[in-house]
Order: structure tokens, then C-alpha cells, then sequence
């Protein structure tokens, strides 16, 4: 039976015992078999049930792509026992804040607004802060019917410099939901924009979630939080949480596969891309074998087959086709012959300009680039001078002795991900910029947006302090040392690289079909099964467009809320392809 509980009053009644040993009268005050849909997945209050052959029941109904939990059931190991092959106890701690006990911080923390929704919008961009961090999405609609009751609280942070949402939480009152004799409530779903979210937004939410039950008189404020998850624990433990012998219950399904599933070594040791990946193969059941973690290379198998792959690059890439994508004269030659428009270019490779200076003469500005390289090292964009030009064909020429000069063609860094010959994903690349907070120095802001960076990216990206980043700022009327004012945004790179800061908006909806036949025209002649076109488009919901190169080897986890990664895993095992 689902309950979801409207606008009952009641009066908790705070106890000190746990909650295992409520009186037989506290247990016939509570509703019975209660469950709550969250839209992501049911929450199962096993106190409510009076056998756990109901609990059982309740989480045998779990639907495909869910993750129910189980919380506070009676003799959790005996609930396991009546279905191990099913069920698992979870591998997390409960923690508990007794809200009596709960101080207020003496002073708000800068830059966040904490809010309640207020739109089916505002549930919207929740999903995306759930996918941005690994988490199962829900139904926007179901949660906003929930946040129309008071049992349910659901929770923004803005950021207020820009007022983008960058965090999320979710309060259950357990008193309006099956009538707690005890008086509690719950937290959910704590989540903040690793790259955005302004420090201390985490604890923001917490705290007016709690200050929000602190005013209803609620007893306490349970959490369940993953056992490894220190920096969560220690901000729990800061504010005053403790734990308590409450134990959750999850079925076995394919989300929940890294819980209670063994985990390969070196998983841990690999990359984002590569373990992106790898935790999509073991929730299929495909076994993981981590062969080289620095290099982020892995071993797939099922069954009696066996991939290799390296991030996104497989055994499925021909070497050929991979020469095609290394070398960007190369991949212009394909592609003009295939009939994709490319950017006018010269070589100027040993010292000889002329070509290059007579197409600096013609187009006014270049793009300089090694004909060889990756994660944009080496490039100059903007080269408008003779002198410039020497200067950046010698850059070039440090990580590749042939370059290769490019018209400079205005638009949008566009990134087309095309797996099997079929677009999966666009997104749009911008170059690294910082937000101005009224205090800082252009100089400490870049330091917190690169390590803000570098912890949402696993170490991948980051700004360099560099003379580049000092000329871009000075383009924008700022020096280094400058305070600029509180939200005045400054670009501090040229290229949108993402190893270098760059951020990425997916547009995978507004990609415009001429442009799609273009990328997947592009892929074919290659003769890739996996690759990332990059092109440059005035307007993102236009058909035109200039290609620039091809990427045999795409980040796939920078294309959330888009399948990449399955559509990978799709290509490398069909048979685990989910109908």
C-alpha cells in the first residue's frame, strides 16, 4: 500500500528509545505498510510493516531503473535471509541529528540562497544536479505532486551571483507520513554542483532543512549516508549528527550492482572516462578487468568474448582509422572528399611561412595548431600579426614539428559525439571563466574555479596559470589583481578545452539535422565507431557549420544527461542492451 500523507497534524511524541523497541500501543498509532514514492524510488518505512515477509513483498515491486530502500526494518539480516538472492544489506551508516540539540551558525554563509521550489522547473534542473552526480533521476511531475503536500520538502541552492540552481536536498516528515509516535523526520538527496556550487552550499541546505523541521517541532533528523563517503560524514559530524543501529535494505538490481557486487582493483585508480564506463559494464554483468589504471586501460568480458578498451577507444578502432584522426591534414583531406566544409588552411611546417602569411593576409586571423596533439596543447587562437604568427608556429612546432595554420571561423565550439554511426550527443564548449564575487581577485577567483575544476573532474581539468590566462583577462579591461564586481563574468582562456577549464552545455536537442548528417557523413568516412567531431557553428540551431578535427578518443562522461556511455557499451556488448 502507498500512503502519501497530505495535511494531518499530529503531535510527536519524542521518545529516547530506539526505534526498535516502540511499545505495542506506539506501533498501533502508526498507518501500516507504508510507502512513499520519491520518483527516483520508494522509500519502505519497515517499522510500518508487522512481518517482513510484507517488506519482501513492497521490495519485489520495485520497478525497472528504481532504487527503492528499505529503512529502519526490524532484524534487517533476517529480512535478507528470506531473499538472498534479492536483497542486500546496504553499506551505508544512519546518522542522526536530535534536533533539540541543533545551534544555528552564527553567520549565513556568502553566495548561497536556499529556497523552496517553486516550479515544475525548478524539479527540472533538481534531475540535472541528480545526473550531474551519479544519481537515479526522477519523474519531475511525481515530485512536484510530492512538494505539493507537506510531507515532502525539497530544497534549492542558488547561487547568488548568477541565481543558477547548484544544489538540492529532500526532507521527509515522518509525523504527516505514517503518524511517527517518535516525532521524526529524514534527508535525502543531498547534492551539490561539484564544479559550481559555492563553498559551503552542502552544509547551507542542511541546515535550513533542519531549521525548517526544528519550527515544526519535529524530534530528529535522520540520514543515510554511504560508509566511504568521508567528506559527507564530516560535515554530518560538524553539525552535530551522530549514528544510530539503523540499517537500510536494497534489492539487487543493476543500479545498486557496485554495493554488493566485488570490485575489480584498480577501479578506484581509474580516470573519470574510464570509470564511467566501467561501472556501466558491472551493471550489466560484464566483468571488469582494470590492466593499466594510469593509462585508464581495461579488460571487458562476457560470456567468451573479451574487449579491450582504453577510455572510449577500443579494439573496434581500426589503426587506420585512428591515423586518420591523429594527423589533422589528414582528417581535413577525408573530409573535404567527403563533402564536409573544412577551414581554409597552410602548412607550416620547417620554417617555411609564406603560405601561412599569405593566409593571415587573407582571412586577418588564424588559428595555429600542431598537426599532431591532443587536449588543445600547443594552439593559439587569434593570431592577427607576422609576429604573432612566428611566435605561435613555434609553440606549435614544441609538440608537433608539422602545423598547421587555419583560418579563425567565428562561432560556437560545437562537440558531436556519434557512436556506431548514429549522434548521440552535442554540446556546446566554452572556454574557462570566472564569476566576480565583489571580494576576490581575478587571480583567486581563477585559483577556486580550477580547483572547483579539478575535484569535479577527478583531477582532468584545471586552469593554467599562465601568461595565455594573464592576455585573456587583460582583453576583458582587467589585470590579474583586480576585484571585479559581484557577478561580472570574465573569460580567462581563449580555447574551450576542457582540460583547460572549459565547460560544456549540452544542446544534443537543438542540433540542427544538416549538421547531424554532417558528423555522422564525417564518422562514416573515417571509418570510426566511436569518435568526438568537433565543428564551428554561428548558431547552434543552424545548418551551418565548419569542421575542425576528429577525437578518436571522446571524454564520454562530460555529455550528462545524454547515453554516451551506454550507447558505447551498447556497441561493445548488444546483448546487454536494454529494450
Amino acid at each position: 500500500m502507498t500512503r502519501i500523507a497530505g495535511h494531518r497534524r499530529q503531535t510527536p511524541v519524542p521518545t529516547s528509545r530506539p526505534w526498535q523497541q516502540l511499545s505495542a500501543h506506539q506501533r498501533q498509532e502508526m498507518d501500516a505498510d507504508v510507502v512513499l514514492d520519491l520518483a527516483w524510488g520508494r522509500l519502505v518505512f519497515g517499522q510500518t510493516f508487522a512481518g517482513l515477509d510484507g517488506i519482501v513483498t513492497a521490495l519485489r515491486s520495485e520497478e525497472s531503473g528504481r532504487r527503492d530502500i528499505c529503512i529502519y526494518p526490524r532484524d534487517p539480516h533476517v529480512l535478507v535471509g528470506l531473499a538472498p538472492d534479492e536483497l542486500f544489506i546496504d553499506p551505508s551508516y544512519t546518522y542522526r541529528l536530535d534536533l533539540h540539540r541543533y545551534r544555528p551558525r552564527a553567520e549565513l554563509i556568502r553566495g548561497v540562497f536556499v529556497r523552496t521550489v517553486t516550479s515544475l522547473a525548478d524539479m527540472e534542473q533538481i534531475n540535472e544536479i541528480y545526473l550531474r552526480n551519479g544519481m537515479v533521476t526522477g519523474d519531475p511531475g511525481t515530485m512536484w505532486a510530492n512538494h505539493r503536500t507537506r510531507c515532502f520538502t525539497y530544497l534549492v541552492a542558488e547561487d547568488r551571483r548568477t541565481g543558477a540552481i547548484v544544489g538540492t536536498v529532500t526532507g521527509v516528515d515522518h509525523v504527516l507520513a505514517f503518524r511517527d509516535p517518535e516525532g521524526g523526520a529524514s534527508l535525502w538527496c543531498l547534492a551539490v554542483h561539484a564544479q559550481d556550487a559555492p563553498p559551503g552550499t552542502g552544509e547551507a541546505l542542511v541546515r535550513v532543512l533542519a531549521e525548517r523541521y526544528v519550527g515544526r517541532g519535529r524530534a530528529y533528523l535522520d540520514l543515510s549516508v554511504m560508509h566511504d563517503n568521508s567528506g559527507a560524514i564530516a560535515l554530518y559530524r560538524k553539525l552535530g549528527f551522530h549514528r544510530v543501529p539503523a540499517l537500510c535494505v536494497k534489492r539487487k538490481n543493476p543500479i545498486n550492482t557496485p554495493l554488493f557486487a566485488s570490485r575489480p582493483p584498480g577501479l578506484e585508480d581509474l580516470n573519470p572516462y574510464a570509470r564511467i564506463i566501467a561501472e556501466e559494464a558491472l551493471r550489466r554483468g560484464v566483468r571488469v578487468e582494470v590492466t593499466d589504471p594510469g593509462w585508464g586501460e581495461m579488460r571487458l568480458a562476457l560470456g567468451g568474448r573479451t574487449v579491450l578498451t582504453r577510455e572510449s577507444l577500443s579494439e573496434f578502432t581500426s589503426a587506420v582509422a585512428m591515423s586518420r584522426c591523429d594527423d589533422k591534414r589528414v582528417t581535413r583531406r577525408i573530409m573535404e572528399r567527403a563533402g564536409v566544409r573544412v577551414p581554409r588552411g597552410a602548412a607550416a611546417g620547417d620554417g617555411d611561412l609564406d603560405a601561412a602569411r599569405v593566409l593571415l593576409a587573407e582571412c586577418g586571423e588564424v588559428v595555429v595548431k600542431p598537426a599532431r596533439g591532443e587536449q588543445g596543447k600547443g594552439i593559439t587562437v587569434g593570431v592577427a600579426s607576422a609576429d604573432a604568427l612566428e611566435r605561435a608556429v613555434a609553440l606549435a612546432a614544441q609538440f608537433c614539428p608539422d602545423v598547421l595554420v587555419e583560418e579563425l571561423v567565428a562561432g560556437e565550439d560545437l562537440r558531436v559525439v556519434v557512436i556506431d554511426h548514429e549522434v548521440v550527443a552535442a554540446a556546446v564548449r566554452r572556454p574557462a571563466e570566472v564569476v566576480g564575487d565583489g571580494r576576490s581577485p581575478v587571480t583567486e577567483l581563477v585559483r577556486a574555479t580550477s580547483r572547483r575544476r579539478e575535484r569535479a573532474t577527478g583531477g582532468e581539468s584545471r586552469i593554467p596559470m599562465d601568461d595565455a590566462t594573464a592576455e585573456v583577462v587583460a582583453e576583458s579591461g582587467y589585470a590579474m589583481d583586480d576585484v571585479p564586481p559581484t557577478g561580472r563574468r570574465i573569460r580567462v582562456r581563449r580555447t574551450a578545452n576542457l582540460h583547460t577549464g572549459g565547460t560544456i552545455e549540452d544542446v544534443t536537442d537543438r542540433l540542427h539535422p544538416q549538421v547531424a548528417q554532417a558528423a555522422v557523413r564525417a564518422s562514416r568516412a573515417i571509418g570510426i565507431p566511436v569518435t568526438g567531431l568537433d565543428f564551428l557553428v554561428p548558431d547552434v540551431d543552424g545548418p551551418e557549420h565548419v569542421f575542425i578535427e576528429a577525437n578518436e578518443r571522446p571524454g564520454l562522461a562530460n555529455h550528462e544527461p545524454q547515453p554516451t556511455v551506454e550507447r558505447f557499451v551498447d556497441l561493445l556488448f548488444p546483448e546487454t542492451r536494454r529494450r
